[in-house]
């Protein structure tokens, strides 16, 4: 279990709201560091960068950041290190508790959340490489390297928090269906 102690415990639910909050309000602050990223070259912003894959592409959208921007790309990489942390844990408590409370007919839909409670951890991992490349090339590194690898373990990472969250909403539907249905039986 990633996360000790009682998932069931009110504490436990506390701790995800707050989380929650927490992780939204790095979101808006990766939002409003990312706004001025956006150019011309790098229409999705941070995300063009991380997912350009080449060497050439990666020096033509720093180009296009110089000046003041290249502050705001090292300020929301900054904080992207504080929102991945946010987020993987938000998500994977968030996996945890729905697991925990799925109907026991849907144990394999249980077991799934567990492993995708794992599975953020490792997205989380993989921004953590993924940070890395991209503020090496940020700092002048020229290696071809650094823009493949931060492409390659960008899309699993985005795969897998994608798949969580997707559980998340399903697992939340299917355990408010189940409350709605027991709630009715006793009528």
């Amino acid at each position: 279990m990633i996360f000790p102690g009682d998932i069931h415990s009110l504490e436990t639910k506390r701790l995800f709201w707050v989380l929650f909050g927490l992780t939204i309000l790095a979101l808006i602050g990766m939002q409003l560091t990312g706004a001025p990223l956006k150019t011309e070259i790098a229409s999705g912003g941070i995300i063009t960068f991380e997912l350009v894959g080449t060497l050439t592409g990666s020096q033509g959208i720093i180009d296009s950041w110089q000046g003041p921007t290249m502050i705001w790309a090292g300020i929301n990489m900054g904080l992207d290190f504080l929102f991945l942390f946010l987020y993987a844990t938000t998500i994977s408590l968030g996996c945890l508790i729905l697991a925990n409370r799925m109907p026991k007919n849907l144990h394999v839909l249980s077991v799934l959340g567990m492993w995708l409670a794992r599975g953020v951890v490792i997205a989380a991992i993989l921004d953590i490489i993924e940070n890395i490349a991209l503020i090496l090339l940020l700092t002048g590194s020229e290696s071809e390297l650094l823009p493949q690898l931060a492409r390659g373990v960008a899309l699993p990472k985005f795969g897998l928090v994608f798949l969580a969250l997707l559980y998340i909403v399903s697992a939340a539907l299917i355990n408010g269906l189940n409350s709605y249905d027991k709630s009715h039986e006793t009528l």
